[in-house]
């Protein structure tokens, strides 16, 4: 798998702390409302910089984005080859210049105005803060048959990780970058960075945040075929918590 960089972000007065990765496929239709609300919600965060890494979209996707990459407002990745969305994710965060990075989903269904409120939590700097802060979507505003099948997954997860996550598939997360780059990689990881980032001994915290209906293009996944993968990833993850023994490191002699 491979990327290549559509674009540069031009340097600006502030240093970048914060990285907004979106894994996008197909939502030419998103893009540019959801670029332009993540502008108005991340104001107050000060250093910022945007992501959007395209994982080969054969709708008009790049064609949408063009001007705004054009005008410095973002960076724009295309995968060489299709790979998937945790590929993508990790190609952004691979890409990103900032110590923090959060991801949403390109369907608009994540709010931007929720990150702030992550952003603060897992930035304070203080000892014990949060190294992953996850969002929990309340009300969600999905089918009831993918609501119904994501309750039953996220149980049956929680029964085998016991990571604490009662929502694993919502996309919003903000981590710091160099943790996340010391995880194993693998297809669908995204689900599992709760455990994954715990396993290695990092603090994790959850809240709420808000969820939106879709608005516009369509959903590009199917709730059965997703269950069936999802069950190998788990027992994959499940293996390799039980094998990860993190210890302290410490320069005494």
């Amino acid at each position: 798998m491979g990327w290549q960089t559509v674009s540069i972000y031009p340097e600006s007065g502030q240093p970048v702390r914060l990285s907004v990765v979106v894994p996008v496929f197909n939502e030419a239709e998103n893009v540019l409302p959801l670029l332009e609300e993540i502008e108005r919600a991340l104001v107050p965060v000060g250093g910022f910089e945007v992501i959007f890494v395209d994982d080969q979209s054969d709708d008009d996707t790049q064609a949408r984005l063009a001007p705004a990459v054009e005008a410095g407002r973002l960076r724009v990745l295309r995968h060489v080859q299709r790979s998937g969305q945790s590929a993508a994710v990790r190609s952004g965060v691979k890409a990103a210049r900032g110590e923090f990075v959060v991801t949403l989903d390109g369907d608009g269904q994540n709010d931007p105005a929720d990150i702030p409120a992550l952003f603060a939590l897992v930035s304070t700097g203080e000892a014990g803060a949060p190294v992953l802060v996850g969002g929990l979507r309340k009300k969600r505003q999905d089918t009831l048959s993918k609501r119904w099948a994501s309750k039953i997954a996220n149980a049956v997860r929680q029964s085998f990780l016991q990571d604490g996550c009662t929502d694993s598939g919502c996309g919003l997360k903000l981590f710091r970058r160099d943790a996340f780059l010391d995880l194993p990689f693998f297809g669908a990881m995204h689900r599992f960075l709760p455990a994954l980032f715990r396993a290695h001994g990092h603090p994790v915290a959850y809240v709420p945040v808000n969820h939106r209906p879709r608005e516009r293009g369509v959903s590009k996944y199917n709730n059965w075929r997703r269950g069936l993968i999802g069950v190998v990833d788990l027992l994959g993850v499940y293996w390799l918590k039980r094998r990860t023994k993190m210890s302290p490191v410490s320069e005494r002699l």
